[in-house]
Order: structure tokens, then C-alpha cells, then sequence
């Protein structure tokens, strides 16, 4: 087997390693407030996100998979710059989402993908390469990076809107809410828990595709950036993996260190991430589920009993937020330094 077959073979193994990552921090956003509002027991709660999460992949198109795959521009570039701006990235968000699933908070996967090919890009490439998409901004749409960004830091406001607007409207509509209606929210949680691992699904698993596409074309297996049949099986099955096993001490921060979380709550979360999920898969921009579903949580909070929500215990995840991206961009120039020293060395 040739240098450039182990090359790949490598990157394969390693994106299958952060879809894991991925589903193992996700499942346990997706799932905290049905578990906390005692309307699913946890087994129950990760087999339906898991089985959404699979069947998502293979019933939406590629719109996330070609903005992330092809914001930084690697054709035409010698083999090693190629491989070295994919292997940063990913390394970058593996080393992050580990960390942070060691210390319990959520983290989002996709700005650590995204910084990791920032910052890679950057050293190996130059800003020239880069597709910001300031272009295409001032002509009223979005595109490469603009996109990305819009995806990944647009989402969170519009979920904690969506929160926001969901409990109020809950609220209203079962003014007189008793436990009559209460086996309504509960069911219905297993209709939005399907959802929200559907979006979930849609849009996550095609991070990893992208990173493999660029591989792909980076070693010349293919002439431009492309998915395989055989990438879309390995991702939805390496994110569902994750799922299934879920990050426990997640749950304990999200379903229990915010607020108490009653059925309501944990309807209108579930819905509203969804949404802001499926919305942004539909245009193309990815989103991070993590980021997502505690702001949208947190607009459920703000919107019924702003004192009883440990704003505390939120400032620190939105502080992760906000180092995610420097940390990874650092991170992703990093990891490719040295990627590109060790090569010149052997």
C-alpha cells in the first residue's frame, strides 16, 4: 500500500473518529430536556434520535457538505498542502470536542471544524485562498465563509428567538395547563425528539463528507470536490455510533444545570432547534446542534422565568462558545506546522 493510499486511509479513519465525537456531544443536547422533563427514560430518548439521526444523511442533498468542503480552496495545490490543511482540521476539532466532553461542557464540533480549516488554510495557503465571500455579501447572499459564519453564529440568536417566541406561544394556547393535557407534551416529545435528531443528522454528518471530499481531490482520487456513495454510509454510521452512546455528564449540565425543565420546555426547545437546524441545512450553511439547542433553551428560560435560569452555568458555556473558534483557528495552524515539518523530514 503506497504512501498516499495510508494518507487517506488515515483521514478516513480520523473523520470517523469526529463524527463520532460529534454524535457523542449531540446526543446528549438532543435528549437532556426530554430526559429532565421525565417524559423519556434515556434509552428510549437516544434510540429515536439515534435511528433519526442515521436515516437523515441519505434523505437530504449536499448544500452543507459543498459550502464547508469548499470554502478553502485546495485545487491544484501539491499533495502535502492538501493533506495538511484537511489533517489540521480535523485534528483541531477532535482535540477540542475531547477536552471539552472531559470537562462536561457542550461544545460545538462544527466551529471546530471550521476554525481548524481557518487556521490551517492560512498557514499553509494564504488569505488568497480563502473564500470569504465579501462579494457575494454586497450583492445580498452568502457564500464560502460568510456562509459558514452566518450558519455557525446566526443560529445560536435565532434559536434562543425560537425558544423564546415557542414557550410563549405554548403558554398561551394551554393557559389552563393541568394534568389532564400533560400526556399531550409527552407524546408529542417523541415527535420533536424524532425532529430535532433528523436536523441533526441532515446537517452534522455532512461536515465529515466534506472533510473526505477534500482528501479525496487533495490525493488526487478525484479531479474536483466530490461526495462517494461509500462517505455519506461511513459518516450517518460513525455520527449515529456516537449518538448511541451519548455524553452523560452533557446531560447532567444542560437537562439539570439551567433550569428546572418542565414538558413545555422541553417541547418547545426540541421544536425550535429543529427548526433553526432545518432552515439553515436547507441553504446550505452548517450549524452547530450544540449551540443551537442550549440557546434555544435558554430563550425558553428567558421568556417564562428569567430568575430561575442559572445565567451563571450559561455564561460559561456561551464563554466556550466564544473561545471555540480562536482556540481552533490556533489549533488548526498548529496542527499543520507540524504536519508539514514532520513531512519534510521523512
Amino acid at each position: 500500500m503506497n504512501e498516499l493510499d495510508l494518507a487517506l486511509i488515515a483521514v478516513v479513519a480520523t473523520v470517523a473518529l469526529y463524527d463520532f465525537t460529534n454524535g457523542f456531544h449531540d446526543a446528549a443536547d438532543m435528549v437532556a430536556t426530554a430526559i429532565a422533563s421525565h417524559a423519556m427514560r434515556p434509552p428510549t430518548a437516544i434510540a429515536i434520535v439515534s435511528l433519526f439521526t442515521f436515516i437523515a444523511p441519505f434523505t437530504v442533498g449536499l448544500a452543507v457538505a459543498d459550502t464547508v468542503g469548499t470554502f478553502v480552496d485546495i485545487d491544484g495545490q501539491p499533495r502535502q498542502i492538501g493533506e495538511a490543511v484537511v489533517i489540521a482540521a480535523l485534528l483541531a476539532a477532535v482535540s477540542y470536542n475531547l477536552v471539552t466532553w472531559l470537562l462536561g461542557y457542550p461544545s460545538s464540533s462544527s466551529n471546530s471544524l471550521a476554525g481548524g480549516l481557518v487556521g490551517a488554510g492560512l498557514h499553509t495557503l494564504g488569505s488568497a485562498h480563502i473564500n470569504i465571500g465579501w462579494h457575494a455579501l454586497q450583492q445580498g447572499h452568502l457564500d464560502g465563509l460568510m456562509k459558514v459564519v452566518a450558519g455557525l453564529l446566526v443560529s445560536p440568536f435565532l434559536g434562543f428567538i425560537a425558544g423564546f417566541l415557542l414557550i410563549r406561544l405554548l403558554v398561551a394556547v394551554f393557559r389552563h395547563f393541568n394534568e389532564r393535557i400533560a400526556p399531550l407534551f409527552v407524546g408529542s416529545q417523541y415527535f420533536s425528539v424524532a425532529f430535532l435528531g433528523f436536523s441533526h443528522g441532515a446537517n452534522d454528518a455532512q461536515k465529515g463528507m466534506a472533510i473526505i471530499g477534500m482528501m479525496l481531490l487533495a490525493t488526487g482520487h478525484e479531479q474536483r470536490f466530490t461526495i462517494p456513495d461509500w462517505a455519506i454510509l461511513l459518516c450517518a454510521s460513525a455520527i449515529t455510533l456516537g449518538t448511541v452512546f451519548g455524553g452523560w455528564s452533557i446531560i447532567k449540565t444542560l437537562g439539570f444545570g439551567l433550569f428546572r425543565i418542565k414538558t413545555p420546555h422541553a417541547v418547545a426547545n426540541q421544536v425550535g432547534a429543529a427548526l433553526v437546524n432545518s432552515l439553515a441545512t436547507h441553504i446550505g450553511a452548517p450549524t452547530s446542534t450544540t449551540q443551537v439547542v442550549t440557546a434555544t433553551l435558554l430563550g425558553v428560560g428567558a421568556a417564562e422565568k428569567p430568575r430561575h435560569v442559572r445565567w451563571k452555568t450559561a455564561a460559561g458555556i456561551v464563554t466556550g462558545w466564544w473561545l471555540n473558534i480562536p482556540v481552533s483557528v490556533l489549533l488548526g495552524a498548529v496542527y499543520s506546522y507540524l504536519y508539514l515539518l514532520i513531512r519534510s523530514t521523512t
